[in-house]
């Protein structure tokens, strides 16, 4: 029997190309899944030393993510409030400044700076000394979130394995974005929305870099397997799925959501970058900026403490802070005073930029999420007061907080929508998020946390070529 001409078929596929992107793809997804694993499972074990048993403070967690050492709360130890995130803030520092300056402050922003401006290069040493100072930052009570740590370590790896094969300053740059999308994705259980971060992240602007998508999405998904394998597939927080969008009269208070994550959006844009030239400009040796962060911030949880009488919530304004948002889901929005929800809000903007502001080691992603579900949550129960019949669940308004604010804090509209469902399991808020997220982006156009963002890949074409902004 004649056998069957495909040659119109192979001829015309591109198998090299593939293979090659599908064999670099995984070795990033790899490495960021390995590297993600470690550093949570380091941080979560710091932190459970040094907040639970040393400190005292009785943390709460994210349903999708249980303690690993499951040890007891220790007696109440004020002065440790303060104390420990000092000497964490120490120890990070002095791993930073004296092995590897580019670990310091959010790793996204030094990733995105590499991606537009160093060709695609990061030095295979800041992967090592971010790991382990963003661990020390967070675990002793930095208020600092996990996404911006990975994604350096992840960018770190593919713009090393780039430069080891002799790839071209263009295919560097594909996997430092890769590396990115791989701690991303992994770190959070969100593959599709680490992969569309990585290609949205670089820019200001409603502008996406399509020929990061590929890459970064085997390399998302290799990460995410390799993360979930150890620490579980299930959604971080549980129990989210539970409620939707059916009512269109709720658009009303969505759009005052809107108005109100913006506004708090352009003060931790502020007061972050604020707190930062303050440190910059301080006489003080670098590795003590950020112990004297980690103690400014350990004040400001024991304010909170002093304003409500209790210590159960300390820990939401230090260290990762996911706790509240899980009790705010658990209890509909309505098991936490609405004041204590905005003081939260308030206080993880402060304690995130004297963190992260004064050099210590860390994301600003994970605050946001924090700072947006409990004014989320706030304006939901206002408006559940108001108008029962309209918003009958104020934990919905919490999840949307958590997309706006982020949009408005990065400008990352499509992945952070993307990012809140798979961290929640919950597919039927994409209509408000959709609503929040585009009126937080245009009311808080060419305002961005990360400072290396550029407006267009025009901008970055520039960059690369040597051709200054105009």
């Amino acid at each position: 029997m004649k056998r069957p001409d495909i040659s119109w078929l192979t001829g015309n596929l591109d198998l090299p190309g593939a293979g090659k992107w599908l064999f670099l793809g995984v070795l990033v997804g790899l490495v960021s899944g390995i590297s993600a694993v470690a550093f949570q499972f380091g941080l979560q074990v710091i932190r459970e030393i040094c907040l639970t048993s040393l400190m005292g403070l009785d943390l709460g967690t994210p349903g999708g993510e249980p303690p690993e050492l499951g040890l007891a709360v220790g007696p109440f130890t004020p002065y440790l409030i303060i104390l420990i995130p000092a000497i964490g803030g120490l120890l990070s520092g002095l791993l930073v400044y004296r092995f590897a300056p580019q670990a310091e402050g959010a790793g996204a922003d030094a990733a995105i700076h590499a991606y537009h401006r160093g060709h695609g290069r990061i030095l295979p040493k800041v992967s090592f000394i971010k790991l382990a100072a963003s661990a020390v930052t967070i675990g002793t009570g930095g208020s600092g979130g996990r996404e911006g740590p990975i994604a350096q370590i992840g960018a770190g790896f593919g713009s090393f394995l780039a430069t080891r094969l002799g790839l071209s300053a263009r295919d560097r740059r594909l996997l430092l974005a890769a590396g990115i999308a791989g701690g991303v994705g992994a770190i959070f259980r969100a593959p599709l929305a680490g992969a569309i971060f990585a290609a949205e992240v670089l820019y200001s602007s409603a502008e996406v870099e399509a020929d990061v998508l590929l890459p970064a999405m085997v390399s998302s998904i290799v990460a995410y397997a390799v993360y979930a394998s150890r620490f579980g597939w299930g959604h971080m927080f549980t129990g989210a799925g539970l409620y939707g969008f059916s009512n269109p009269w709720e658009l009303v208070p969505y759009l005052a959501l809107a108005f109100v994550v913006s506004g708090a959006a352009l003060l931790y844009i502020r007061a972050f970058h604020g707190v930062k030239g303050l440190f910059a400009r301080s006489s003080l040796p670098l590795p003590f900026r950020p112990m004297l962060g980690g103690a400014i911030t350990g004040l400001f949880a024991l304010c909170l403490m002093t304003l409500f009488g209790q210590t159960r919530y300390l820990g939401d304004v230090l260290s990762s802070g996911y706790g509240i948002i899980q009790r705010v889901i658990d209890t509909d929005g309505l098991g936490v005073p609405t004041l204590f929800l905005v003081s939260v809000a308030l206080g993880k903007i402060a304690t995130t930029a004297f963190s992260i502001g004064s050099g210590g080691s860390g994301g600003v992603f994970g605050p946001s999420m924090v700072i947006g579900a409990t004014l989320g949550a706030a304006v939901g129960s206002l408006f559940h007061a108001l108008m029962p019949e309209v918003v009958a669940h104020p934990m919905t308004f919490a999840m949307v907080g958590m997309a706006g604010f982020f949009t408005a804090t990065a400008k990352t509209p499509i992945s952070t929508i993307i990012m809140v469902s798979e961290l929640t399991g919950n597919y039927e808020l994409l209509i408000p998020s959709m609503w929040v997220c585009v009126f937080a982006f245009l009311l808080t156009q060419g305002r961005t946390i990360y400072r290396n963002q550029i407006p267009s890949r025009t901008s970055s074409a520039n960059l690369t070529s040597g051709t200054p902004l105009p």
